[in-house]
């Protein structure tokens, strides 16, 4: 299925698929690749819905308590970005050392990883997979992950910026961290999985039997730690990598004239604020769309996840452009005033005279540093007893317009 069939831009689509959830069901199977995840990540990392809508949508159809897995999962996300606002830009880079120094991995991915070609079934399958539908079950990446790093010795900052370049929910905190917890630069020992792992959560297509991985942890370890693996060239056709022929599409044209924007008030949407434009404004504000030129510029997007993305700012803007951060200021410079959603994505590149809403919140901000995710859930869920106790559920009776 392609990613514009599974993952349609729209906010019914996303709305249909939280009604979609089945909590139990997701509890029980959520760990296999045909389990009934909610597939709902494309539409919350670009803002389309947020967690507080989800988890309302789902509770208000299910009976699930603050302590539920889905309600756990969704921490998951809000755990990333806590560690994202407190640390910054050090996300990029290794937040401890892993199994073998920096300088030991691969600044490049190995073309057979990235035109599926390994030889190595769940590999291929899960580049494949990727590549098609800007979408991976969180084993497969996993998976793919701790074979990019520890079984090819691949730095986890190049696959990490691969990857995130193809999903349709690519978010530099949840992406570049995950790659940290399974390089074990962000996590106590690295994650490793072998052929039998794959055969208890894939289907018969992903099994790997027979192939490098499919042995004991021990040796896996071994060669995460330093040893070489040993290895055998598919002999199936691969596939190009569709990031390398993204580019904006063509309704990112030019940056407006002054005379579009002098003197007007302006909702800025960018990638990041996809959702419910407040309806607050004030009366004849101008929607205009932008894509930051830096940002592509350092994590190259797919055709597939700027047709996802481009397709839903249209509906919600009718003028958008892709420019630079001067450029931004520039166009913004005559305006009465500018809003629009805050996100750890864009807010640095912002002008200063643009105000930005903080969305909100599904749990209690924790403005220290929590070194691992257990610490965050007690801090942030700590005297919620219901799910009504939880920030975000409350802040929902706020009136927005689609």
């Amino acid at each position: 299925m392609s990613a514009a069939a599974l993952f349609p831009p729209t906010r019914a689509a996303a709305l249909q698929r939280i009604a979609a959830v089945d909590p139990v069901a997701y509890a029980r199977s959520r760990n296999a690749l045909g389990g009934a995840v909610s597939q709902l990540s494309p539409y919350l990392t670009h803002g389309i819905v947020s967690l507080p809508e989800v988890l309302a949508g789902v509770a208000a159809q299910h009976p699930i308590d603050a302590q539920h897995k889905f309600v756990y999962e969704l921490g998951w996300r809000a755990y990333f970005h806590h560690v994202w606002a407190q640390r910054g830009d050090a996300i990029l880079h290794s937040l401890h050392p892993g199994p073998l120094p920096d300088a030991a991995y691969l600044q490049q991915l190995p073309d057979d990883i990235r035109h599926a070609r390994t030889g190595i079934a769940v590999i291929d399958q899960a580049v494949r997979t990727l590549y098609a539908t800007g979408y991976l079950h969180n084993h497969a990446r996993m998976w793919l992950a701790s074979y990019v790093v520890h079984l090819r010795h691949v730095h986890w900052r190049t696959g990490a910026d691969w990857m995130i370049g193809h999903l349709l929910d690519g978010d530099l905190a949840s992406n570049h961290l995950s790659w940290q917890w399974v390089a074990g630069t962000g996590s106590h020992k690295p994650y490793l999985f072998n052929a039998d792992n794959v055969a208890r959560f894939a289907p018969a297509s992903w099994h790997s039997s027979g192939s490098a991985i499919d042995t004991s942890y021990e040796a896996l370890e071994a060669v995460a730690r330093g040893g070489h693996l040993q290895q055998r060239a598919a002999q199936h056709e691969g596939v190009p990598d569709p990031v390398r022929g993204g580019t904006p599409p063509p309704s990112a044209g030019h940056a407006p004239q002054p005379a579009e924007v002098a003197g007007r008030d302006v909702w800025l949407v960018h990638p990041w604020a996809l959702g419910e434009v407040p309806d607050d404004l004030p009366d004849g504000c101008l929607l205009l769309g932008w894509w930051s030129s830096e940002l592509h510029a350092a994590w190259p997007w797919s055709a597939a996840r700027w047709a996802f993305v481009s397709t839903r700012m249209a509906a919600l803007a009718p003028l958008a452009w892709y420019g630079s951060q001067p450029q931004l200021a520039a166009a913004l410079a005559g305006a009465r005033s500018v809003q629009t959603w805050a996100d750890p994505h864009v807010s640095p590149l912002l002008p200063p005279q643009v105000q930005q809403r903080t969305p909100a919140q599904l749990f209690r901000v924790v403005d220290v540093l929590c070194p691992s995710f257990s610490t965050w859930w007690r801090r942030s869920t700590q005297g919620v007893a219901q799910l009504t106790d939880l920030p975000g559920l409350a802040a929902l009776g706020r009136p927005h317009r689609a």
